[in-house]
């Protein structure tokens, strides 16, 4: 017997909850299905244990600067072991809470995974449900190269499920996951190289931003080989080793992570039966309302592959159940101006446009202000790390288009600049806000001199 269903949500992590949250909120019949533990990704392998192991990283390194402010603190080791067991019992608590409001909401769960059969009807197991609305909310999954010896490196999910610490690891890649990964290992004692085939670490973040991180990086004694393409993975005498095309060769690690990337859970849905377009990557094409291109079957999240954000997943789910369920047919999340943050070690944050894509667009009417200094938390310590801030703004009026920051707190201060450029806020307004002293952030709104580029009248 088939069961029906005013929303189907296929896939129980962020996305997925939100909307069936507020589908049965507005009183709507609703199934969530997920074949493994509740809050996807960034419950059980990314943002929230990574966030835990950031902040035991920042303790470890806060006390190896206590002896400089006179504070007698040192280091009888790291107890992985027990940092694991604290972070997998928090986790547990996040799982038990959605298991619960799950139930509450009255929710019909469904545990397995959804393969489509036409476009109204999904099958999990031998069973059938059909719904007038179906979202595709199924996140993503690490992408691991075809190359040979792939299979000895471990992914994020690998990382998370490691028991003990690894001394000497390499890291594939230095994006996100690659940057964040490697500042928490090293934070904690580890060994790090990372590998990336692009010319310098997160080459989608502005310059100033990659050239900060990688000088903080150096500080912190990570060793890092840039344009290096990698064509296996090798095992040897001295432990895991990694073969470049060009013939280097880096050896004697004990683990080596693949953060190269991740990949929409798309390719088991069966999407062709129920005639649902697919790009090759996996991502499902959606318009501005989550559509596809089929009516009454939405992508949100990594299945539709922008902005890969949590928080970005949840507003696309609740205002699409708005939309669907609470008569306001033209909600929509607006993706442009979205701040997201790097917990690196300091953290990065940005919101808008990078200096090239603003000067790609503005041409000569950028003005750009930035800074570069050592915090006063470094101030008694001989080799803090550096924090560089840099205002993106455009037109005679210096309307602010981006923002770009790294350093310790910058986590934390974006979000309230990041409803300031979401309001159209221009170089003036930060200049007539008085500022905080003394704390970084105070710089943001004490900017004075543009920076001058050869050859550019800004």
């Amino acid at each position: 017997m088939t069961q029906h269903f005013d929303l189907i949500a296929i896939g129980g992590g962020s996305g997925g909850l939100a909307v069936a949250e507020k589908a049965a909120q507005f009183g709507q019949r609703v199934a969530l299905i997920e074949g493994a533990k509740l809050g996807g990704t960034c419950v059980n392998a990314g943002c929230v244990p990574k966030k835990v192991m950031w902040y035991a990283a920042n303790l470890a390194t806060a006390v190896a600067d206590a002896p400089d402010y006179g504070i007698h603190a040192q280091s009888n080791g790291f107890d992985c072991g027990k940092l694991i067991a604290g972070r997998n019992q928090y986790i547990a608590n996040i799982n038990a809470y959605w298991d619960g409001y799950v139930e509450q909401l009255g929710l019909t769960r469904i545990n397995g995974f959804a393969r489509f059969i036409d476009a109204r009807t999904v099958a999990v197991g031998d069973t059938h449900y059909t719904a007038d609305h179906i979202v595709i909310a199924t996140g993503g999954r690490p992408i691991v190269p075809r190359l040979p010896g792939a299979e000895l490196g471990i992914t994020s999910d690998g990382f998370f499920a490691l028991e003990q610490q690894p001394k000497r690891v390499a890291i594939i890649g230095g994006g996100y996951i690659g940057v964040e990964l490697a500042g928490v290992l090293s934070a904690l004692g580890s060994e790090i190289t990372i590998v990336a085939l692009e010319d310098r670490l997160l080459a989608l973040f502005d310059p100033l931003i990659s050239a900060t991180l990688t000088e903080n990086m150096r500080q912190h004694h990570i060793a890092m080989h840039l344009e290096f393409e990698v064509a296996g993975i090798e095992r040897d005498a001295q432990g895991l080793g990694l073969v470049a095309r060009d013939g280097q060769r880096l050896t004697g690690f004990d683990q080596v992570i693949w953060a190269v990337g991740r990949a929409p859970n798309t390719r088991d849905l069966n999407l062709e039966t129920a005639g649902v377009q697919i790009e090759r990557n996996g991502v499902i094409p959606t318009d501005t309302y989550q559509n596809t291109n089929i009516p009454g079957i939405y992508a949100i999240g990594d299945a539709a592959g922008r902005e890969l954000l949590t928080p970005v997943a949840i507003a696309a789910g609740r205002r699409l159940a708005e939309r669907l369920f609470n008569n306001k047919p033209d909600l929509k999340l607006d993706y442009t101006n979205v701040p997201t943050v790097v917990f690196t070690h300091p953290p990065i944050g940005k919101v808008g446009l990078t200096e090239p894509e603003a000067r790609e667009r503005y041409g000569d009417t950028l003005t750009i202000y930035e800074t570069s200094f050592t915090p006063m938390r470094y101030s008694l310590n001989a080799h803090g790390p550096k924090t560089a801030m840099k205002l993106v703004c455009a037109g005679a009026e210096e309307q602010i288009v981006g923002i770009h920051l790294i350093g310790d707190g910058v986590d934390e201060m974006l979000q309230g600049f990041g409803v300031a450029v979401k309001m159209g806020a221009t170089k003036a307004d930060l200049d007539h806000t008085v500022a905080i002293h003394p704390c970084s952030a105070e710089e943001l709104v004490t900017m004075k001199e543009p920076v001058r580029r050869p050859g550019q009248g800004s």
